[in-house]
């Protein structure tokens, strides 16, 4: 049981895409990627799902008595997942994008926009079928896609809004001479769409900035005495009349041709100059809103990354602020009303205000780029994370939650390393910089250079934590500086191409380097002289790690080969590991899969604590550990299996 790991948790981003949601005891639930993170902001705690889709989730819905949850992704395809277990109920294909999908207050159905359709169909769960998933009703009266989906407080009324700018509302069980009612006025695509509380008058919200509020010539009740006395006087007359045997010698000339519904009283909305309203919002556009109906609150996000809240119906505004620079793609309210939770797609931001107090609970970012490196901390309890967006993140292992950020580079982090307390952190970027960085004040206190512009694309500190070192990309040299004075003490010249890792002997100080070049050298740094031993290697050399007992160190090259030496520069063998990094052949690949995993290599390298196997990862959704003594694979782990990143 030794490689039995299981996944555990999901650490760099907090949000990708689609909608976020409220759970009954105040999580907030978040699509990150193909996965769903669940966020307990009460226990300051995460957790993410371990059931994947195939692609990256567009929409999500959570039954109202919060115990299962409907993803959706990009393609249509739906698992329905068990929140108090984490396991997958059922999968099911819509066959088509699907932009909303709501759950009905009694929670006996949920409602999908499926292209110009809006689907309705009984929950899983409510009755005994071979499928969990069962069609009810089929609405096909727009004449573009359906955008907004709402049901009435008693579960039998829907309104739809489209792209066509219009809005629709259908009744969920047949009504005789009820075919649906259009309202129509909008000037762009319905955004939002919302019933009151105990009411059929509606709210709806154009991409424009403009809100409509539709009024109902019936209470909610008064319609539905008149669908009942509509729907009793239709079947009073379908069984009067003769018998069953009459009807059927009697000629069809003499029979009586009903229309049903002749007697209904019409239901109609209405809308008024004075209840259409527009934002004030320059050059923006309504991107996402909410509706909280027991404290008639409405939640609207813009473009511009403001967003409002407002009271009504009085549409009285309580409060504004931006919170961002780019455009809000989801917004929620929890149960109560309190607390209200945003979504940035384009910068991975999850934010939780609390309206009243008018702060945040929770404000969230992973990197809105690449992640290119990470390192865990000497005692486990910290991760550090660099990415391309120059951007280094300190992640609470427990807890999953990101506690600091540190943005004074101005290039992509290229590597990182922890000092051996622990509490220091050192980064290399691509702008030409090594920066340490103290985690009991949360600054940087010292920033290392190079006396011309360098990208340094690996980094090293050797056991004291008194050197650093840094190998360039573009100059090829490799640079030691002092930790406590921050002076460059030497200058390492020797590489062909660019270096691509470094790393100290754990007991000698004898520093290792590898480079494109094809060449691997062994340096001693404390006596300043030159390369003590050049090492030839078949391919570019691409990574360098060392076992803990400093007597062993693996090279990873390009053409998927690693490669053991000892500190005599004598190869102790080698692994063969092209054929581990191969993932198939894509439905869009021209070459097959063998000619694909060609270019594939072993990116990063890492020795387990007894240096008994060793780690390899590359650009391959493939994790590998090997037996270093038989040198064997010994388990291969799938880290995602999201098509998205095809």
């Amino acid at each position: 049981m030794k490689f039995a790991y299981k996944f555990s948790n999901l650490c760099g981003t907090v949000y990708s895409q689609g909608n976020v949601t409220f759970t009954a005891n105040d999580c907030v639930v978040s699509p990150v990627g193909n996965r769903v993170t669940i966020f307990d902001l009460k226990n300051n705690k995460s957790t993410t799902l371990h059931c994947e889709n195939r692609k990256n989730i567009s929409r999500i819905a959570l039954s109202p008595n919060g115990c299962t949850l409907i993803t959706i992704d990009e393609d249509g395809r739906a698992l329905l997942i068990s929140l108090a277990h984490g396991t997958v109920l059922h999968h099911f294909n819509f066959k088509d994008r699907v932009r909303d999908i709501v759950y009905s207050p009694c929670g006996k159905y949920f409602a999908v926009t499926h292209g110009y359709k809006m689907q309705i169909w009984h929950a899983p769960g409510t009755t005994v079928d071979f499928a969990p998933f069962r069609l009810m009703h089929v609405y096909a009266a727009q004449f573009d896609d359906s955008t907004c989906i709402d049901w009435s407080s008693d579960s039998r009324f829907i309104v739809v809004g489209s792209k066509d700018m219009t809005c629709r509302v259908y009744t969920v069980n047949h009504v005789p001479g009820f075919t649906g009612v259009t309202m129509s006025g909008h000037r762009n695509t319905v955004r939002g769409i919302f019933f009151q509380e105990n009411s059929l008058n509606i709210y709806s919200l154009g991409k424009d900035c403009s809100l409509f509020v539709w009024r109902c010539s019936h209470s909610l009740g008064d319609a539905l005495a008149e669908f009942e006395q509509i729907r009793r006087a239709v079947s009073s007359d379908e069984g009067s009349g003769s018998s069953d045997e009459e009807r059927r010698i009697e000629p069809p000339r003499k029979r009586a041709k009903k229309v049903p519904g002749k007697n209904l009283v019409p239901v109609r909305w209405t809308l008024s100059e004075e209840d259409k309203h527009l934002f004030i919002q320059e050059k923006a556009r309504i991107m996402c809103s909410a509706f909280h109906k027991q404290r008639n609150l409405l939640v609207i996000g813009f473009s511009n990354g403001v967003f409002s809240l407002y009271d009504m119906p009085e549409f009285n505004e309580i409060h504004s602020l931006s919170i961002s620079q780019q455009k809000i793609s989801s917004v929620a309210i929890n149960p109560t009303g309190d607390w209200l939770a945003f979504g940035c797609r384009s910068r991975g931001q999850l934010l939780v205000w609390e309206w009243a107090s008018e702060s945040y609970l929770m404000k969230q970012q992973g990197h809105f780029y690449d992640m290119s490196c990470l390192e865990y901390s000497p005692d486990g309890q910290y991760l550090a994370t660099g990415g391309d967006d120059s951007k280094v993140k300190i992640w609470n292992t427990l807890t999953g939650f990101c506690f600091v950020t540190f943005s004074e580079h101005t290039g992509g982090v290229t590597a990182i390393k922890f000092g051996p307390s622990g509490k220091v952190v050192i980064s290399a970027s691509r702008d030409g910089t090594v920066r340490a960085f103290d985690l009991h004040r949360y600054r940087n206190f010292r920033t290392f250079a190079s006396p011309r512009p360098a990208q340094f694309c690996c980094l090293a500190l050797d056991t004291s934590g008194e050197l650093v070192c840094a190998g360039s990309q573009d100059t090829f040299e490799i640079f030691v500086w002092s930790m406590q004075t921050g002076r460059l003490l030497e200058l390492l010249s020797g590489h062909d191409g660019p270096v691509s890792g470094v790393a100290f002997q754990p007991s000698t100080g004898q520093l290792v380097s590898c480079s494109w070049d094809k060449t691997v050298k062994v340096w001693d740094v404390l006596n300043r002289s030159s390369a003590q031993e050049t090492i030839q290697v078949n391919s570019d050399a691409v990574a360098l790690a060392f076992r803990p007992d400093g007597q062993q160190f693996a090279v990873s090259t390009l053409d998927g080969t690693i490669s053991f030496f000892d500190m005599n520069c004598k190869q102790l063998g080698s692994i063969e590991g092209r054929r581990d990094l191969g993932a198939g052949r894509r439905a869009t690949d021209l070459v097959t899969a063998k000619q694909t995993a060609g270019g594939k290599a072993f990116t990063g390298l890492c020795y387990t604590a007894d240096g008994s196997c060793l780690l390899a990862g590359g650009r391959s959704k493939f994790v590998c550990i090997y037996n270093v003594a038989q040198q064997v694979l010994i388990k291969k782990f799938v880290i995602s299996r999201n098509r998205s990143f095809d």
